[in-house]
């Protein structure tokens, strides 16, 4: 992702490069055998330029496939009352990503980085796409792709209970500044973690070939400080009048298929991801070569992260239950997580390395997941243990297992590699891991100061939760007006009192701004469309339901 040199889209071509060959240089004795050799070139550096720029579309292409991926996995992870929401919020990243993206975001991210060698926060130039063409305009389709990854992330983590505006209020703001800095910080030529700056950080920069940082890293992280912010699902850690849970209540997906096409095809896109970033690093003869290593060592990570989870969770649920049970779902996410993991050093590590990145990548999924249930976070499908901690796993890994040989057919110089490969070398260099673990922290921190603000003020406006009422009958009522479906668990008297409502305020959407624990007054007075908390019969009569539902689930 590193270096590519969007600018100089061509070599100067002389103007009567439309003629062949031989009529372009015929009178040109006694220089005529060099004129053809001049020209012969000029044909092979211009060929070169635009299959790379093909490469780049076709990258572009596989990784803006992976919003279908996306849309499938969240689908079939919520409950059915919401997927229509769902569905919309998918698109709608891709939608914000790309005016975001056009207007300031890769100016932010790239602008400039061929005019000075000085090192910059951010970008100055080419905002709204001016000075950019023919490769250029092949380089922003597949930066932007990334930038609507990143925001993706997050719809998945906050389905069902967050409100539209705020959506594209935060998918927006990513896109056009957030992960453009980060972008910028390690990517562009004049980032100060870049690894082709001209000083480079610790004298070696950091090396995120794909994103584990830059993408998934800054989508994770601000997908856990929206959810802190946000709560939990209704019924997921507290009962309906607001006390907690003794464990948490499971909120199954309503459709596996869906999950498990989301993640094949998620899997697919991801060459583009990996294989496809080899493309912007290295253009030399060697970047087949590099481009094939990312391919290779991204499926054996996913297949050694998917493997893992699935029978170490099959392990413990014996050990616990005496019971041996397969977990499709642990298994697709642990394979989700290998990609991530090897993200970041899909082109400089050894096949035998991404086993292994894969391998603790499913582990690292397995016992983030389970700290998340027990600080009663709720990430309705995973994303944050499977895009924030793996990413970090990923990266941190890079500085453990860099190889000298892969690093320098990737970067032309293998000073500084992974620390274990240091140690061989009877040193105990640690710049490239020290440079790993300080991008980590400056991402984290980068996001941290910019969204949780941003989220508490969505929060304090009203913007950001959707009300309780709407959160019940489901979104796709709420807002799309949708139908109760077959397999709904909406009840009749939650769908009336919101009929009720929406006839007194017709057009508003009552948000509701605490999403700690409730008491029960206060609990009644969110989901009550009576005046001064007091509820129905009906909706009474639905509390207790509820009550004996989750008795029953104890």
């Amino acid at each position: 992702m590193i270096g590519f040199n969007y600018v100089s889209d061509a070599v100067s071509i002389p103007a009567d490069y439309g003629e062949t060959i031989y009529e372009s240089c015929l009178g040109a004795e006694p220089d005529s055998f060099k004129c053809v050799a001049n020209r012969l070139e000029l044909l092979q550096i211009k060929n070169a330029q635009d299959r790379n720029t093909w490469g780049l579309i076709f990258a572009a292409s596989l990784i803006f496939f992976m919003q279908a991926g996306f849309a499938m996995l969240c689908a079939g992870n919520v409950r059915i009352k919401n997927v229509g929401n769902t569905m919309l919020k998918n698109l709608l990243d891709a939608c914000g990503a790309a005016i975001g993206f056009f207007t300031v975001g890769f100016a932010f991210a790239f602008g400039g980085q061929h005019d000075t060698k000085a090192t910059t926060f951010i970008g100055t130039t080419n905002f709204f796409m001016q000075g950019l063409n023919g490769s250029g305009y092949a380089f922003w389709v597949f930066e932007f792709a990334f930038a609507a990854t990143s925001a993706t992330i997050v719809a998945g983590t906050l389905a069902e209970r967050c409100q539209m505006a705020a959506y594209l209020c935060y998918s927006v703001l990513l896109t056009g500044f957030v992960f453009p800095v980060v972008a910028h910080a390690i990517w562009s030529n004049n980032g100060f973690l870049s690894p082709t700056n001209v000083d480079p950080f610790l004298g070696v920069g950091v090396i995120d070939v794909a994103g584990s940082t830059v993408v998934h890293v800054t989508g994770g992280c601000t997908a856990l400080f929206a959810t802190i912010i946000l709560g939990p699902r209704k019924g997921r850690f507290y009962d309906a009048r607001g006390n907690p849970l003794p464990r948490p209540k499971a909120f199954p997906g309503h459709s596996m298929a869906l999950q498990m096409l989301g993640t094949f095809i998620l899997w697919f896109g991801w060459y583009g991801f990996n294989a496809g970033s080899t493309l912007t690093v290295s253009s030399g003869l060697n970047s087949g070569h590099i481009a094939a290593l990312a391919a290779v060592n991204t499926t054996l990570s996913a297949a050694m992260g998917g493997i893992n989870a699935l029978f170490t969770t099959l392990f413990i649920e014996e050990r616990l239950t005496g019971e041996a049970k397969f977990d499709l779902k642990k298994l697709m996410n642990g394979a989700l997580s290998g990609l991530v993991s090897i993200t970041a050093g899909c082109a400089v590590v050894e096949p035998w390395a991404a086993i292994v990145i894969g391998f603790v990548g499913g582990w690292i999924y397995l016992l983030t997941s389970a700290w998340l249930l027990r600080r009663r976070i709720d990430d309705a499908v995973d994303a944050i243990p499977v895009h924030l901690f793996a990413g970090m796993w990923g990266t941190f890994a890079v500085g453990l297992l860099a190889s000298p040989s892969r690093v320098m057919n990737l970067y032309d110089s293998d000073k500084h590699v992974g620390w274990f490969y240091s140690l061989g070398r009877n040193s105990f260099d640690a710049h490239l891991l020290a440079a790993q673990v300080i991008c980590i922290l400056f991402v984290i921190g980068w996001v941290f100061i910019l969204m949780f603000p941003f989220f508490i003020w969505l929060n304090y406006m009203g913007w950001f939760r959707a009300d309780s009422l709407e959160e019940l009958v489901g979104l796709d009522i709420s807002y799309h007006g949708g139908q109760a479906l077959a397999g709904d668990d909406v009840k009749l008297e939650y769908i009336e009192a919101f009929n009720r409502r929406k006839a007194r305020t017709p057009g508003q959407h009552l948000p509701d701004n605490s999403f700690v624990n409730r008491s029960d007054s206060n609990m009644q007075e969110m989901i009550s469309p009576y005046p001064g908390g007091n509820v129905s019969p009906e909706e009474e009569a639905g509390l207790e339901a509820l009550d004996e539902a989750e008795d029953i689930d104890q």
